[in-house]
């Protein structure tokens, strides 16, 4: 696994430097499709409903992997496929993105996440207690909602 580090960051300020390593729509997107809908594969990722082009995913998951985000593994049964999962740095970013999918169902009306009652009112008690256990489930290669494709 690399752990190298962006060194050609505009600023050591840390929104800047968050935004800089994770904050592009497109790395996000591919963390929430490992987190909530349990998606390993450049295949998988691609279905996404917001229809990545395929050479952005594959520098998106390239430059994932040069930050020590994700980690990539090849197929024992087929070498052409990789499975791609979070490392500890990407297991940080899972209370980032529960928050951020806290104000987004306070504040979109259409959000999918409304339909979640239970898990939006588990995220308001505590996204802390909720991201601990999103971790777990994530490292052990589970998902929050595996039958969610995006």
């Amino acid at each position: 696994m690399k752990t190298t580090c962006k060194e050609d960051v505009r600023s050591h300020c840390s929104v800047n430097y968050g935004l800089e390593i994770f904050g592009d729509k497109w790395s996000l997107l591919i963390v929430r499709d490992i987190v909530f809908a349990g998606k390993k594969t450049y295949g998988e990722f691609l279905k996404s409903e917001e229809g990545f082009a395929t050479n952005v995913l594959a520098s998106r998951l390239a430059f994932l992997e040069e930050q020590g985000i994700l980690s990539k593994t090849p197929s024992s049964a087929d070498r052409r496929k990789d499975f791609y999962a979070l490392t500890e740095k990407g297991l940080d970013l899972i209370p980032i993105l529960l928050n951020i999918v806290l104000w987004s169902a306070k504040h979109d009306p259409k959000s999918y996440t409304r339909r979640r009652k239970e898990f939006v009112a588990r995220l308001n008690r505590s996204v802390q207690k909720v991201s601990g256990e999103v971790k777990e489930l994530v490292r052990d290669g589970g998902c929050i909602f595996p039958q969610v494709n995006g």
